[in-house]
């Protein structure tokens, strides 16, 4: 019973100090709130129910996040996909001041383009540039080569360069701000 109980602690003062971060990586992951807290329940169970064979506790955030990209990817296969990303996004609240807006605004609008991404890509972009892993860190956490990891990167990066180059020409040409 004292081992339960010492597992348990651990465990939970793990999530505690540690649930944040990985939710704000599920978030990335999947671009919904409600999907992300799903997801990131789903990888901590797994993570609890192998938490006595897990040696290295100081690689669990990778190992959490390799369980969130193998479930994200599982559900994907799984799930029938009816929704439809929304053309434009709403506008913003009009008490939001003018320099925030705009930071929003383009946050909003990399966004859009980061979920129009193949998920693939959208993990690599995530795990590499948001997480800050090596090319080595994310071939591990996506089961891939690093060449792989390389070439996604290159090739999310250049639609997200020219998706957003486009809307901001398209922008210009009609006299509105980027």
């Amino acid at each position: 019973m004292a081992g339960d109980e010492d597992r348990a602690a651990q465990f939970c003062a793990y999530v505690s100090a540690r649930g944040t971060a990985l939710l704000r990586t599920a978030y990335l992951l999947t671009g919904d709130t409600h999907l992300a807290e799903d997801l990131l329940q789903a990888a901590l169970t797994k993570t609890y129910l192998s938490w006595g064979r897990v040696r290295d506790r100081s690689a669990l955030d990778g190992y959490v996040r390799q369980i969130m990209v193998n479930t994200l990817t599982s559900w994907w296969r799984r799930r029938w996909r009816a929704e439809r990303p929304a053309a434009e996004l709403p506008d913003l609240p009009a008490t939001a001041l003018a320099d925030a807006a705009g930071v929003a605004v383009e946050r909003q609008r990399l966004w859009a383009h980061l979920q129009a991404l193949p998920q693939r890509q959208r993990a690599v972009v995530v795990l590499r540039y948001y997480e800050d892993l090596t090319e080595a860190e994310t071939a591990r956490i996506l089961d891939c080569s690093v060449g792989t990891v390389k070439s996604q990167a290159h090739r999310a990066l250049a639609t997200l360069r020219d998706r957003l180059g486009a809307e901001a020409a398209r922008d210009a040409a009609v006299g509105g701000q980027p």
